[in-house]
């Protein structure tokens, strides 16, 4: 990919902070907020908007030369000077006048300043200087940078020493460098560094180096370096005739009975079910927010999903699409994917069925293994389709208590389209949902929703989902459907049966949502990483690493299978 002419600043800060970084911001255009980065937005908010302008530069060495500038001291926020000789650009906070004509560029930061010799760490300094020697660029005399930090209301004084001046230009030629090269560096060794970074969730720097094998003897494993949960929440709409408008940075749900409201900070995605409207003031908060807001028919069928633009990330676009032309490499992946929902079924029977007979579970397990030394697509196809009948079969021993409705389920396994009975109609919709929430995660990551390893590409059809929602249907969406039945939080009520089919009444979908909702936010251990995260935060955490696979970071995709 070309080159940009000219590097930011601030990437002369990451580039000597992280190379892997530098990379991800500059390179891949990715990008995630944390605490620390929304506190330093906060910081911003002042400089971030352009007042004021720069005098006219001294220009001189003669200070009578100098032309003072009108009502001094004069401020100017915000400025973007840029240099082709020194190869960069910026945006500088705030320049304030010094004295006799000279200026000083400040640099704000959200923390304390930290207790070291020069006033800051090298990275921040260098950001400084760049700033420093881009305004000598255009003629000013500057004497020195500054740093503010705003946690500790303290201003540091940054000398542009020429020993610092050359370590900016190295790292303005080390960035263009890592750039053109196209390869992203390794992430960094247990650094203290990823516990703060906001990309650590993008990055994966343990998960990395163990898929890499490149953990040393007598390394910690892998850090969480992910929250254990969301601190968003989804928001389903499923009231016929309702509407969602906006009202201050709030989403406002208007059903005939009620007005209900919620922040859009807090929440995470929203879904919307059969006719309900969306105002184009709503739609736009939403994309502009990064808030994904899903369609499904009236019946439960995910129709698709509006999203803003997305990630930047065209590097790995590139290299998913090369990498699955390869039949070799799409079969090795799928068949792994094939083989863990299979165990997975499996694991679910043995927990929960009653009267199982061993037979069953044997063959699952041959069935699992001849997934695994599978050598064609179709072969795989067969083997899943013999597992599902097997696994369907023995279904109903997993429901205790619904008689009625275990009695009503197809002994050949799943129907659907309109599925024809109360337990087939369970297992539609959270399907449904589940599809859903692998669509927003893989396109989280930047990957093409469209384009899988397994599932053929049809119009409309988020195949790449699909193929990474294959080990996740036992432990997500058939455990929801079982508790909720042996739990009796639905009964006959919450059906609509007609001659050509059943489907959810919406008292019986609301009963369901909570539930999935529940299990979807239930912490469970990673089992190649060891650590707890919820199931959502999991479906993240895959999809990602999906994508090292195909940037070749990864030298296999990591199953989940639960024991």
């Amino acid at each position: 990919m070309p080159l940009p002419d000219l590097v930011p600043a601030r990437m002369v800060n990451e580039v000597l902070f992280c190379e892997r970084l530098l990379y991800l911001e500059w390179a891949q255009g990715e990008w995630a907020d944390n605490a620390f980065t929304l506190d330093g937005r906060a910081v911003h908010g002042r400089t971030d908007e352009k007042r004021g302008d720069l005098p006219a530069p001294a220009n001189g060495q003669d200070d009578d030369a100098v032309e003072e500038p009108e009502g001094p001291p004069y401020k100017a926020t915000s400025v973007e000077l840029s240099s082709s000789r020194l190869g960069v650009i910026a945006k500088i906070d705030l320049v304030e006048e010094g004295e006799n004509g000279e200026v000083i560029p400040v640099e704000y930061k959200r923390g304390r300043a930290p207790e070291v010799d020069e006033g800051a760490y090298l990275p921040e300094r260098a950001q400084v200087a760049a700033q420093v020697m881009l305004l000598r660029e255009h003629g000013y005399r500057v004497p020195y940078g500054s740093l503010y930090f705003a946690k500790s209301k303290r201003r540091v004084r940054i000398e542009v020493t020429p020993d610092l001046e050359a370590i900016v230009l190295g790292a303005v030629a080390r960035a263009r460098e890592l750039v053109d090269k196209g390869e992203m560096p390794p992430p960094l060794t247990s650094s203290p560094k990823c516990g703060g970074c906001s990309l650590s969730g993008i990055c994966l720097p343990d998960e990395t180096r163990l898929l890499r094998d490149l953990l040393d003897d007598g390394e910690e494993r892998v850090r969480r370096l992910v929250p254990a949960r969301d601190d968003t929440l989804p928001l389903h709409v499923q009231a016929q005739g309702g509407r969602i408008g906006v009202v201050g940075d709030e989403l406002e749900i208007a059903t005939k009975d009620e007005k209900v409201r919620a922040r859009v900070a807090n929440t995470s995605s929203v879904s919307v079910y059969g006719n309900v409207q969306v105002s184009t003031q709503a739609v736009r908060t939403l994309l502009e927010a990064e808030v994904p807001l899903a369609f499904f028919s009236y019946g439960g069928y995910f129709c698709g999903l509006l999203g803003g633009l997305g990630t930047k990330n065209i590097e790995l676009r590139i290299a998913q699409h090369d990498k699955l032309r390869d039949p070799a490499f799409c079969l090795g992946v799928a068949k792994g994917l094939v083989a863990s929902k299979i165990r997975n079924c499996r694991t679910l029977l043995r927990r929960n069925a009653e009267g199982l007979e061993g037979s069953t579970l044997g063959e699952l397990e041959i069935l699992a293994k001849k997934a695994e030394a599978c050598d064609a697509a179709e072969s795989l196809l067969g083997i899943e389709g013999s597992a599902a009948r097997v696994y369907f079969q023995a279904f109903p021993k997993m429901v205790k208590g619904s008689k009625a409705f275990v009695d009503a389920f197809d002994a050949e396994g799943r129907n659907r389209r309109p599925p024809k009975d109360p337990i087939n109609a369970l297992l539609s919709f959270v399907y449904s949902l589940l599809t859903k929430e692998l669509t927003v995660a893989v396109a989280k990551a930047g990957l093409e929703p469209l384009l899988g390893v397994y599932h053929r590409p049809r119009f409309g059809r988020a195949a790449l989902a699909l193929d990474l929602m294959e080990e996740f249907r036992p432990l997500i969406a058939d455990s929801t459907v079982v508790n909720v039945l042996n739990t009796q939080v639905v009964g006959e009520g919450d059906f609509v049966v007609r001659r050509d089919g059943c489907s959810l009444s919406p008292s019986g979908r609301k009963k369901l949502l909570y539930a999935y909702e529940r299990r979807m936010d239930q912490l469970v251990t990673h089992p190649t990483f060891d650590y707890r995260i919820s199931y959502r935060r999991v479906l993240e955490v895959q999809a990602r690493v999906f994508g090292r696979l195909l940037l070749g970071e990864a030298t296999e995709y990591p199953a989940f299978r639960t024991r």
